[in-house]
């Protein structure tokens, strides 16, 4: 069994379970998805999956509804709790915290971030929902079979593909062209990855 850290908000959670079942459904409050297949995009049980799914339906932060035998469940985004819960939760359990745990033994790597229609959801920019894939720019000499070993083993997990991209680790502050306005003129989101050596800043679009 795979054994992970703890995030810091898991003290204010029952368990780490609850923490990842609640972390798929707000992170992207449009997709529904059936009980099923929510068990095996975040590696629970299904009975634990019932289990949470029951207790955040009463109380009042998702919604659930029957297809013949199946249940298909989503956030409820009207919840006075959503906003605030959700960002708590992706936080601590979304993709920036998965991507940090991939990448902590990946050498080489001197900054990391999630940009792109994912990050830019995140912090409030309007676009579609819900967000197809997930793009990651890493900076720095990182083994690139190793990087793209320990990005592909997340994709099952976050349910979508992970689009990776390497310039070196000054990139952001001397890079130029149209990628490199894309990227620095709209938002993203750091990787915090442990015993990490360093971080060049993101430039502030004027």
């Amino acid at each position: 069994m795979e054994v992970r850290s703890a995030p810091s908000l898991l003290p204010i959670l029952r368990s780490r379970q609850q923490g990842e079942v609640l972390t798929y459904l707000m992170c992207d409050p449009d997709r529904e998805t059936s009980m099923s297949e929510l068990a095996h995009r975040v590696g629970v049980p299904l009975s634990s999956v019932h289990r949470e799914v029951e207790r955040a339906e009463a109380a009042g932060i998702i919604i659930s509804r029957r297809s013949g035998n199946t249940r298909f469940v989503r956030a409820d985004t009207d919840s006075p709790y959503y906003d605030s819960l959700s960002d708590l939760l992706v936080k601590a359990f979304g993709p920036p915290h998965v991507f940090a745990e991939a990448l902590e033994g990946v050498g080489g790597i001197k900054a990391a971030y999630v940009f792109g229609s994912w990050a830019a959801r995140l912090h409030g920019v309007a676009g579609r929902r819900p967000v197809n894939d997930i793009d990651v720019l890493v900076l720095g000499e990182p083994d690139r079979a190793e990087l793209y070993e320990a990005l592909g083993g997340v994709e099952g997990r976050l349910g979508r593909p992970v689009n990776v991209v390497i310039r070196d680790a000054g990139w952001l502050r001397d890079g130029s062209g149209s990628f490199h306005a894309t990227v620095t003129e709209r938002p993203v989101v750091a990787i915090e990855i442990k015993k990490q050596l360093g971080r060049d800043p993101v430039p502030q679009s004027s």
